[in-house]
């Protein structure tokens, strides 16, 4: 996607638009941010309503007999336009009357350069189309948003465009071999949103949907993974999934990819999960210990470290010891993997996805007012999609293969260790 540099409005208009959302400019300006993840789209639009242009001044390509032969193409030029105030950098064809040897200016690239007020009802129809899967009219509303009209874009566009919209929001994930699954529950919106990350054998992280339940419940959780594998998310090599704890994945993960699947629990949620039990006067002082017996390089040493806090904390609380203990092996996954040391940095934690859904919060937090669940979705989806172009990959990348290895084989310890 073109890079995106604001540029403060000229002349806009202190009328609302009549379906704007009722959450002041700041909502506004946040549509704007999302709906950027169409520009290239819209870039294609403007490309189009060019060419007509300049077939209209110098005739058909190549041809030198229609009647129009002081008019000829010039090649092209860097140029921008404007995505309501936000300038967008193009390649601009050029057209030059050979008679008086001056250049010919292109009516729809004037009409484009000059910014205009945000419509965030015209964005919410380019969004809604997307959510209810209407692509051919989410991509007659993109040209719209650059101020072009309806009938100075063709068919054809929109025929391509919608095309491109469904394979975006359709897309498969049989183009990659993944090797970790990453799922989490935050709260969006008041509502529960399930977000999954994938990690492919290089590396590479990508957004692999997301679904909207009130709870992490296991029926709703196992149908969207199930369509994730639908849709082409093989693990040839094996599969690690990484999962913050919540019974409800956990059991949606093992119904769908099998009861020996490998987890690892997020040790940070562990960690807080247990120190919650404790006096506030202790708690910097066990999540120092619990840091300090999980960074331990391996299975028996973490395991014999953790043992002993559990220990301990049975002499003072009861409850405190039960959390530790409760699904503590699998706390322990990497160390039985015996990758811990070069790929704990990634995976021990929920972090992948942590972040991600704290950017998104970042973007839609100010918005005061959800009309519908149909609008959180599409909300946090578009959010997504535009976060993910900035996605690096995973930090130990390089050691991937040492869990392909152990994947294929068995772990390196027991599930149940003595």
């Amino acid at each position: 996607m073109p890079r995106v540099r604001t540029k403060s409005p000229v002349h806009q208009s202190s009328t609302p638009a009549p379906d704007a959302e009722p959450t002041s400019l700041e909502a506004n300006s946040l549509a704007l941010t999302m709906i950027q993840a169409l520009i290239p789209l819209g870039l294609r639009a403007v490309e189009e309503a060019l060419q007509q242009e300049v077939l209209a001044l110098a005739g058909p390509r190549y041809a030198h007999a229609d009647g129009r032969p002081a008019i000829a193409r010039w090649g092209a030029q860097a140029g921008s336009v404007f995505l309501a105030d936000q300038k967008v950098p193009i390649r601009v064809p050029r057209v030059r009357n050979r008679a008086t040897n001056t250049e010919v200016p292109l009516a729809t690239y004037a009409q484009l350069q000059t910014p205009r007020g945000h419509d965030v009802g015209l964005f919410r129809r380019v969004l809604g189309g997307l959510s209810c899967r209407d692509y051919e009219a989410a991509a007659e509303a993109v040209p719209e948003a650059f101020g072009l009209a309806k009938s100075s874009v063709s068919r054809r566009f929109v025929r391509a465009s919608a095309q491109a919209l469904q394979t975006l929001h359709e897309r498969r994930h049989d183009d990659a071999e993944w090797l970790v699954l990453l799922l989490d529950g935050k709260s969006f919106a008041d509502d529960q949103v399930v977000i999954a990350l994938g990690v492919t054998t290089t590396g590479e992280k990508r957004i692999l949907g997301l679904v909207q339940t009130a709870t992490e419940n296991k029926r709703v959780c196992a149908t969207f993974l199930r369509e994730l594998v639908e849709r082409g998310f093989q693990t040839p090599t094996g599969l690690l999934v990484v999962l913050d704890g919540a019974k409800g994945l956990s059991a949606a993960v093992r119904d769908v990819f099998g009861e020996r699947v490998p987890i690892q629990r997020c040790q940070w949620h562990k960690r807080e999960n247990v120190v919650t039990y404790l006096p506030k006067a202790q708690q910097a002082l066990w999540r120092r210990k619990l840091q300090a017996a999980y960074a331990k390089p391996t299975y028996a040493e973490a395991r014999r470290a953790l043992r002993q806090l559990v220990k301990e904390l049975e002499q003072g609380n009861a409850s405190a010891a039960r959390s530790l203990e409760e699904g503590l092996e699998e706390t322990l996954t990497l160390h039985r993997l015996d990758v811990f040391a070069k790929l704990g940095i990634s995976f021990k934690t929920t972090n992948l996805i942590e972040s991600v859904m704290a950017r998104v919060e970042a973007k839609v937090h100010r918005v005061t007012h959800w009309r519908t669940s149909d609008q959180k979705q599409r909300w946090c989806a578009a959010t997504l999609l535009e976060i993910e172009k900035q996605f690096r990959k995973v930090k130990g990348h390089q050691h991937l293969a040492l869990l392909q290895a152990a994947l294929r084989g068995k772990l390196t310890a027991p599930l149940t260790a003595a």
